[in-house]
């Protein structure tokens, strides 16, 4: 695009690194998606025709907002090389929709159908909170302090992204190791690959040719590729109307789930954008909520289930030096590999092994900026920050059971995990104040933090009064220590 003397480009060679990257974190979940809900006992018809339809129209509407978003930030700051916002399906968000939200509307109603409508209905709402938030997410943006929530974006990568992919990696360690050397010297070291292709694309191909030759992928692999080939048209329905009159007469408690989960996708969103401006490219973040809350209205209006979010991969992208090519690109391939079921198919061909390592790199990138945007003094805030994600990671992957199995190690684990975004913000922030000899700063963060936890949006597994009062008790002696040194005239060292 020509305007004032530059030209932004619509594609360039970078995007088609960023473009397997945002496109396999979001395959991912939506084979994630596929296989858990038919394993539950949704129909084909209704996975494949309904849900991902409504998913991959979601994501277009994000994908090509965000494009366009680019372009007015480039025309606006006269740059070429701004990178548009990735989009796509949350990973946390998304289990929490499949287990607290399918699964209870299932069990209850006995009937498939109609618990993918109360999902419906329950996206549809999660949509309108995350619009009704936003207009209040740039005082919140404002109110703290980038350490914290960057530190608590690090968290996420360090465990969902980065470490669930390196052992994704090495399910295949010679085919894994090699992309992994491959993207480590064509993204990291930003060596050219043969031939001058894109790295990404490079390393599949190099990694699914080796995984075929050594038979570790497995002839199978082509027959499950294709079985659900058709045409799944992107149609909208009253699905979510339908849902939304039995949700509000018979399944309320189904929205002390969405309410919760739907203030961590606003902030998830909040921290995202915080993370692309500490990189170099600033957008507004009331906006990108709105939109958020938008899209996920959309893809409700279409079947979809699952909210959506700036995802955590941009800053990935930003490095990758992409543009907006990859965000139209990835709209685009989504909304066709939907419509013609080729999505379960290209998960299949592709060995998971060949393309996690690319999302390795997008996780140490994320961790990377959270310590590179931040003064040295701010380094403890970023870690201590990341540390509630490990429990998280750990209670996430144990799901249900998570109690019973890891109180070997410590009881404290579940509770940790849960509302593991606000604890890691909040001590963030604290540790940040503190640091800053803002103590009075620091005792507000820490009131705000025993208010989350008496309501349940922190270490609890529901809403409820008084859901976590040893917390809540500990948060309030944190604020009175605070509050006692804010009295104190003490010099910084």
């Amino acid at each position: 695009m020509a305007a004032h003397g530059i030209r932004y480009p619509w594609y360039k060679k970078e995007d088609t690194d960023a473009f397997f990257a945002l496109f396999q974190n979001n395959i991912a979940n939506f084979v994630i998606i596929a296989i858990t809900m038919l394993s539950l006992g949704f129909p084909a018809e209704i996975v494949y025709g309904q849900v991902l339809p409504g998913a991959a129209v979601a994501v277009m509407v994000g994908n090509f907002y965000y494009a366009w978003s680019a372009a007015r930030l480039a025309r606006r700051e006269q740059r070429t090389d701004v990178t548009a916002l990735s989009y796509g399906i949350s990973t946390p968000v998304m289990f929490v929709f499949l287990f607290g939200v399918l699964l209870p509307a299932k069990q209850l109603t006995g009937d498939a159908e109609l618990a993918w409508k109360v999902a419906v209905a329950a996206c549809f709402i999660s949509g309108a909170i995350e619009v009704l938030v936003s207009l209040v997410g740039r005082f919140v943006q404002h109110h703290l302090p980038r350490a914290a929530m960057l530190g608590a974006v690090a968290g996420v990568a360090l465990t969902f992204i980065a470490g669930e992919m390196l052992f994704k990696t090495l399910e295949m360690p010679v085919i894994g190791l090699v992309v992994l050397a491959i993207t480590i010297v064509g993204l990291v070291a930003r060596v050219a690959m043969p031939f001058k292709l894109p790295t990404s694309l490079f390393a599949i191909v190099i990694g699914t040719a080796l995984a075929y030759l050594i038979d570790d992928a497995g002839g199978e692999r082509f027959s499950d590729a294709f079985t659900h080939l058709g045409f799944y048209p992107l149609l909208p329905n009253a699905a979510w109307w339908e849902g939304l009159v039995f949700l509000l007469t018979g399944m309320l408690a189904i929205l002390t789930v969405v309410l919760p989960i739907t203030l961590y996708n606003a902030i998830e969103t909040m921290n995202n954008v915080e993370a692309m401006e500490a990189a170099g490219d600033k957008y507004d973040v009331r906006e990108c909520q709105a939109v958020d809350g938008a899209g996920t209205m959309i893809g409700a209006l279409f079947g979809g289930v699952f909210p959506t979010t700036v995802y955590i991969a941009t800053v990935g992208a930003k490095w990758m030096g992409a543009g907006r090519g990859y965000s139209l690109l990835n709209g685009a391939v989504y909304g066709l590999a939907t419509m013609l079921g080729l999505i379960a198919a290209l998960a299949a061909i592709i060995p998971v092994s060949v393309v996690a390592p690319i999302l390795v790199f997008v996780g140490i990138s994320m961790i990377a900026t959270a310590f590179q945007a931040n003064d040295t003094r701010y380094y403890p805030a970023v870690a201590l920050a990341m540390l509630p994600y490990f429990a998280n990671y750990v209670m996430t992957r144990f799901n249900r059971g998570a109690e019973e199995v890891v109180s070997g190690i410590s009881p404290a684990i579940v509770g940790v995990g849960q509302g593991a975004m606000f604890m890691a913000i909040l001590l963030g922030a604290m540790t940040v104040s503190a640091i800053d000899h803002q103590f009075r700063k620091a005792a507000v963060f820490a009131l705000i933090a025993a208010g989350l936890s008496f309501v349940g949006l922190m270490h609890a597994p529901a809403l409820a009064l008084n859901a976590a009062p040893q917390f809540v008790m500990g948060y309030l002696a944190m604020a009175l220590l605070f509050a006692y040194f804010s009295l104190q005239k003490t010099p910084l060292r």
